[in-house]
């Protein structure tokens, strides 16, 4: 796939997957966002996991675009395995900085049904990653797949960069 559609698919799929799950869902289950309803420190905490989960999600997604000449959507997958960026610290940033984002708006509005519905939404994506992702990873990249998930954890970041081989290819 070439960069500029690569680009094009990310984008249209990061509006349809994280911006319902993270974006929609939430803003619905609290019937619009509407003034802030955590205590003046746990605001500043639900911001910064909102900011950083965003941060994270959007470099995720250039990176497959970008090094992986692809999308995250399991109909256009990259060409290449994209172990670079946040991908060095943590198999699955992009679900990690979703769950980010979804906790930050719970603390935020302080929403038991926010925090219900990360949890919800963490054992979709823990169950989608067990039984769909690695078994698919490990068939399109093989060996290298495999040095990578031995090396990067899938849902706590390592604390260092893993310094493994760059981007590879289906093997």
């Amino acid at each position: 796939m070439r960069r500029p559609a690569a680009l094009l698919g990310s984008a249209v799929f990061f509006v349809l997957a994280p911006g319902v799950v993270a974006g929609l869902v939430p803003w619905l289950l609290v019937g619009g966002y509407s003034a802030p309803g955590a205590p003046g420190p746990l605001l500043a905490v639900g911001a910064v996991l909102v900011a950083a989960g965003l941060a994270v999600l959007l470099h995720a997604f250039a990176r497959f675009a970008l090094e992986g000449l692809g999308t995250p959507a399991p109909i256009a997958p990259t060409e290449r395995l994209v172990v670079g960026g946040p991908y060095r610290y943590v198999r699955n940033p992009m679900y990690v900085a979703v769950l980010s984002i979804i906790l930050g708006q719970a603390v935020i509005f302080w929403s038991a049904s926010l925090a219900v519905y990360a949890a919800a939404v963490g054992m979709a994506f823990a169950l989608f990653v067990r039984f769909y992702e690695e078994p698919v990873l490990a068939r399109r990249y093989g060996r290298a797949y495999e040095t990578y998930r031995r090396h990067v954890p899938g849902w706590l970041p390592r604390l260092t960069p893993w310094r493994g081989d760059g981007a590879a290819g289906p093997q």
